[in-house]
Formats: structure tokens, sequence, C-alpha cells
């Protein structure tokens, strides 16, 4: 029988390791699925960490992104937009979940229908993430790197207060977009104009 960790009352940023062996996946979603109100992901070395919640104005931000994408996946029908509670089983083995991400259909097909009830074992194309005052920037740098490095094509790291995005693709370094209005996506998101003024604009 699984046993799974709760918490009962909000917590802080922290890492469960278990000494001697990893989680396996089953376990991991048996964590995830008892701590739905957590945003947990796994490190490739087998650490679950723990992260406070977004705040109001970041997940007003995420919702934007989101809400965008999805509108422009639904009309260009070559793949699948997700929000932040998607997680992908990467081949670094790590689990990670961005605020948006975008999956072509070709991609999705590979994972068997009944697991894609679960988390998503593929690099997603396309992710974004969006820094919430909990993050560090230098933390999320290090993400979008990992996301990269396992075989995303095309990631957007947004920084509403500061008014830039940092772009990431690979074999280039970071390129970075400051209080620009509309921002276009290329490679496997051509097409994807993504409209700025009211994430920057807040809450």
């Amino acid at each position: 029988m699984t046993q799974v960790l709760t918490f009962p009352e909000p917590v802080s940023s922290f890492a469960v390791r278990r000494f001697g062996r990893e989680y396996s996946d089953e376990e991991y979603w048996a964590f995830c699925a008892a701590n739905p109100d957590l945003h947990i992901e796994r490190s490739a070395e087998g650490e679950i960490v723990v992260a406070p919640p977004a705040g109001s104005e970041s997940d007003f931000r995420n919702l934007k992104v989101a809400t965008q994408l999805d509108r422009w996946a639904e009309e260009d029908g070559k793949g699948t937009a997700f929000g932040p509670s998607v997680q992908f089983f990467l081949p670094d083995g790590s689990g990670l979940s961005p605020d948006a991400a975008w999956v072509s259909n070709e991609s999705l097909r590979s994972v068997p229908k009944q697991q894609r009830k679960k988390f998503l074992r593929l690099s997603p194309e396309f992710v974004v993430e969006v820094l919430s005052p909990s993050d560090s920037l230098k933390e999320a740098k290090r993400k979008m790197e990992r996301w990269i490095a396992n075989g995303v094509q095309l990631g957007w790291l947004i920084d509403g207060d500061a008014r830039a995005v940092y772009l990431y693709r690979p074999g280039h370094a970071p390129k970075t977009r400051r209080n620009v209005l509309e921002l276009a996506g290329e490679g496997p998101v051509g097409g994807f104009v993504l409209k700025l003024a009211r994430i920057w604009e807040g809450l």
C-alpha cells in the first residue's frame, strides 16, 4: 500500500528526499495527488520540491499567458496548450511544471492515451514561465536552461514587474526584450503573438 505525506497547513519552499532510493513515478504521482493545493516538482536528482503559491498577481499574469496561448492553439490546430497544473517527465528524470506550454499533436500522440491522464513523459516544444514574488530570477533562469537542455525548442521567462522577457532557444545565448507590447512566437509556435500590455499592468 502506498503511503503519502500530506500538509494540513501552508508551507514554505522545501525539498523532500528519500534516503536509500528515489520515489517511484507512482509514489510521486500519489504524493502530488494527496497534496493538490501545493506546487510540486521533482528534480533530476529525485528530490521532491514544494514551492509556495504564486500569489494573486502572478496567477493573473499566468492566466493571461495561458489563455492567449490556448486561443491560438485552438485556431492553429497543430498542437495543444497547457496551463500550470500540467507536469512533464523530462529525459533527465526531473518532473517540471511550466506556467504555460504547447505540445504538438505529433508529440502528444507518442504518449499512450491512458498515460495522458497523469503526467506527460515528453518535452513540450514551447514553455512559458512567469516570475512570481517568491521566485529567484537566478533560479528561474536555471529552470529555463533545464527546459532547453531537455529538448524544449523555445522558452520565454516573463518578469512582469521588470517588464522584461528572457528568450531561450537551443544553441543560442538568451536574449532579453524589455517594454515590448507584443512578442511573436517562432519555430514550433510561429504565428503565435503574445500581447503583453495587461501582463505588464498587472493588478
